[in-house]
């Protein structure tokens, strides 16, 4: 499933998008940049997971405490009251994109305030930085950062074994972390400020899994893969005497040292020919449990064992819950119950059909039963239950025969916990989604238990590409890996991703401007169409056909009347037909693997862009002609689209830091172009509905301008523009797409490469510049929203909400309050707070004053609390009291 995931990060790698020095721009007037963000209320189009999990980590000390790490897309915390997941790495900013895949992920077992975090996405060429350890005291809510002397793979292969980064549960001052490509082992002893190499620890790991592979991912050895304590070796306050060590090494995967890291040694009698993928410790009996398989997984693995080493007596035993003869996959996940140690549980991770499996072991592995059991083959008994309603995408849409069933346990099963306070709650990761149970224990008694996806909040789709039609669904979606959803209510899951054909990544899709019921997708397929059209606004699809040589999706176009279509496939060149693509006609003029878009209003025009060149045709994609236009980004990491309702009006966004970079304006159909001298640097363009007041539509880009990346809008056809995101809200690399709403005045939806796609709506309805921050504070009626979004021992986080409900707009505002019981507001964000006593005034910062009669303004801030955290159950405004919802 994560196989088509690398490929948005590579091309922006290879086109150059990551950053250096901003290209000298034209001549022209200086314009208005605001740098500070609107007031934009950020969210997901919720998909509900989408990716592969690899990792959960419950914290042993503190009820409830959970973490999740994605293999791009970041990490999360559990929120128990809602039973949903909070990002926490969504600060992570444009240039660092790579440290939105975590390797490693490590919840303090002394203080449970703190919480690390091993980041970086590839090891070879395709993320330029190093990898780093980020640390929070706060569970998240804020991070610092060590950068490391060598990379991190989150996306490479092995990254399901684990966990690399631990914390040394007696002094937890101590952490160690497992480097790969032959970096060995680290140690920090200062609570991961600094880190050192344990020069004494003999492997750094020899397996590849595949030598040959030039580009350096399958070739790289994948090092030192976990790392566990037995926490009985020690006291608190004095390191941990036994530590283990697993290594990517399949005659040599298991170490020890015994003086609290000063020596090492291999563990004696230990299986050769696998790799150790998970070593999970119970210190209450004196077992190391190990799964074990013959490659690194998450795809391949053909074979395993599962051994369980006594620590006192060095006896090996294996346990395997299956005979090795008898398997066709390996072993990964692993996990102890802590209320009940003898009990255990492991995943065949790489059982890929009819499903995975899991076994449970309630006699410290002497014996083991199955979650699935053939009955008389095909059929099958199953000891679960399994409800995917809140996720129904799940099935596929598939309609399987026996043994196989809709939807599947999963697939790619390296990560499952029991939480170590509730015997009944297991939670595992698949390629897809976060499952978990919270009836575990009915497996012992002979009922069922059920699993149902336990994944809301945690977003990890990569974003190709996006549309919002001006009549239906207000968003369709391009996705790697599960295709792409058309979005009718974006705070529900949708029901079913596109299918018929069901591509395994969508890379463009377009509608007729005239007639959004006609759409247009493409994508990759292992075998089978690559296109495919709607006649019903993308709720029902039927397959195109191909011409001959198509490897791949490519880019594709519909006319604005839906009459026919451009199509630029991978591996053939480009094409156009009349109709939906029963047959094809070769386009002359413009090359192979070019980028083309349609003209919003003229039907028989289309355009293309490849290396430097902007390409025209006027007869329906026949013949392409490229303009004379010079001065365009040399390179092909360049999206362009043309303005809904002009005829000829074109945006072209894109560049490279060692060339032409920024954003062009044609209104004559690419014949002409003028750079806009007030970006630096832009890789998207998209459109939306125009601002009161304004005759053009509004401009949205993932950009640099003024010298600061962010999403920004323009009001003005691009004269002025401000950045409507913040320092908290970056989302990685967001330079695949961007569209704005054609019929929601504001609202943004934004491309990520793992977190999903992010939608904003604003609370600024006139698109307004700052204002005045000595104008008197308002006196009309006024609505408070106080909500407490996060809370941990000793500190908080909540939202606030001002709504105008007057009949006038304010033109500045302050909002004051008082605490019930003394907490203080430690930081601010969207506004300036003071504090006396107990008494918190909340003033607009320059760019959110202006809030007109109706509309509301948004602001957040972290504090402490003790004892109990009321809510405050008053708000004034100025003279007037507020109403409290």
């Amino acid at each position: 499933m994560r196989r088509t995931r690398i490929l948005t990060a590579v091309l922006a790698l290879a086109a150059g998008l990551l950053a250096g020095t901003p290209p000298v721009v034209a001549a022209g007037n200086a314009s208005e940049v605001s740098l500070a963000a609107d007031t934009y209320t950020w969210k997901n189009a919720r998909i509900d997971g989408g990716g592969f999990v690899p990792g959960i980590v419950f914290n042993r000390k503190e009820k409830n405490l959970a973490y999740a790490r994605t293999d791009i897309g970041g990490a999360y915390r559990w929120q128990e009251s809602s039973k949903t997941w909070t990002p926490l790495l969504d600060s992570v900013g444009w240039d660092d994109w790579g440290h939105t895949g975590v390797v490693g992920l490590a919840s303090d077992p002394v203080d449970p305030d703190k919480v690390y975090a091993a980041v970086g996405t590839y090891t070879n060429s395709w993320d330029p930085k190093n990898g780093a350890v980020m640390r929070s005291s706060d569970r998240g809510a804020s991070w610092q950062k060590t950068v490391l002397p060598f990379k991190l793979g989150g996306n490479m292969p092995g990254r399901g074994m684990g966990e690399r980064l631990a914390v040394d549960p007696n002094k937890n001052s101590v952490l160690y972390l497992g480097a790969p490509s032959g970096k060995g082992l680290w140690r920090s002893t200062d609570s991961g400020v600094s880190w050192s190499q344990v020069t004494a620890f003999p492997n750094p790991g020899t397996y590849q899994q595949d030598p040959g592979d030039t580009s350096g991912y399958a070739s790289d050895n994948q090092g030192v893969v976990w790392v566990t304590f037995d926490e009985s070796t020690g006291t608190s306050g004095t390191a941990t005497r036994s530590i283990y060590v697993g290594v990517a090494d399949l005659q040599n995967s298991v170490y020890r040292s015994t003086d609290g890291g000063a020596s090492w040694s291999r563990l004696a009698g230990q299986p050769t020919g696998y790799l150790a993928h998970k070593g999970v410790l119970d210190a209450v009996n004196g077992y190391l449990y190990l799964t074990y398989s013959d490659k690194g997984g998450p795809y391949d693995g053909g074979k395993g064992q599962v051994w369980r080493y006594a620590t006192a007596t060095g006896t090996w035993t294996n346990i395997s819950p299956v005979a090795e003869a008898d398997t066709s996959y390996g072993f990964s996940g692993l996990t102890v119950d802590r209320q009940k140690p003898k009990t255990v549980m492991a995943t065949a991770y790489s059982a890929w059909w009819p499903d995975t499996q899991i076994f449970r072991s309630t006699d410290s592995g002497a014996t083991w039963t199955r979650a699935w059991d053939y009955t008389s083959y095909p059929d099958r008994a199953n000891r679960f239950t399994l409800d995917v309603s809140s996720s129904p995408w799940l099935t596929w849409g598939a309609n399987p025969s026996p043994p196989e069933q809709s939807p599947k346990l999963g697939w790619m099963t390296e990560s499952l916990e029991i939480d170590p306070f509730n015997s009944n709650r297991m939670m595992y990761g698949t390629g897809a989604t976060l499952y978990g149970t919270e009836n575990l224990t009915n497996w012992d008694s002979g009922g069922k238990f059920t699993i149902k996806p336990m994944v809301q909040g945690l977003e990890e789709t990569a974003v190709n590409d996006l549309a919002s039609p001006p009549s239906g669904a207000p968003l369709l979606s391009a996705l790697g890996d599960v295709g792409g959803f058309r979005h009718t209510d974006l705070t529900k899951v949708p029901p079913m991703m596109f299918t018929q054909p069901n591509f395994t990544t969508t890379t463009s899709l377009d509608f007729a401007e005239t007639d959004p019921n006609t759409v247009v997708r493409v994508g990759n397929l292992d075998s089978g169409p690559h296109i495919a059209f709607s006649t019903d606004n993308g709720a029902n699809w039927f397959a195109g056909t191909d011409p001959s040589g198509v490897s791949g999706g490519g880019t594709v176009a519909a006319s604005s009347d839906g009459g026919r279509f451009v199509w630029s496939p991978d591996g053939s060149g480009v094409r156009y037909t009349t109709g939906f693509g029963t047959s094809w006609s070769a386009s002359s003029g413009i090359p192979a693997g070019a980028i083309v878009e349609s003209d919003r209003v003229d039907a028989k025009t289309f355009y293309g862009f490849k290396s430097g060149k902007f390409y025209v045709s006027t007869d329906g994609g026949a013949t392409f002609t490229a303009s004379a236009a010079t001065g365009l980004p040399s390179g092909d990491s360049v999206r362009f689209k043309a303005l809904p309702g002009v005829k000829g009006d074109v945006w072209l966004a894109g560049g490279a830091a060692d060339g032409a970079y920024g954003l062009w304006h044609s209104t004559d159909s690419g014949a002409t172009w003028t750079k806009l001298s007030n970006v630096d640097q832009a890789d998207t363009v998209g459109f939306g509905k125009a601002a009161p007041g304004a005759s053009y539509q509004t401009l949205y880009t993932s950009a640099k301008i003024g010298g600061v990346r962010g999403i920004f809008r323009s009001t003005d056809k691009g004269a002025s523009w401000t950045r409507i995101n913040d320092d908290a809200h970056q989302w990685g690399w967001t330079g695949a797409a961007i569209t704005g709403d054609p019929r929601v005045y504001g609202r943004v939806y934004v491309s990520t490469n793992g977190r999903g796609v992010i939608y904003g709506d604003t609370s600024d309805t006139g698109g307004g510049g700052p204002t005045d921050p000595t104008d008197p504070p308002p006196t009309g009626a006024c609505a408070v929203t106080y909500k407490i979004t996060n809370q941990w021992s000793g500190g908080f986080q909540a939202d606030v909400q001002l709504t105008n409900t007057g009949s006038s707009a304010w033109s500045g505002w302050t909002l004051a309050w008082t605490f019930p019981n003394a907490q203080t507001v430690t930081q601010t964000w969207n506004a300036e707070t003071t504090q006396s006593a107990s008494t918190v005034t909340a003033k607009n910062v320059g760019w959110n004053a202006n809030v007109a009669a109706g509309s509301s303004v948004s602001f957040g801030f972290t504090g402490t609390w003790s004892g109990t955290n009321g809510k405050p159950t008053a708000f004034r405004t100025g003279d007037r009291s507020c109403t409290v919802s």
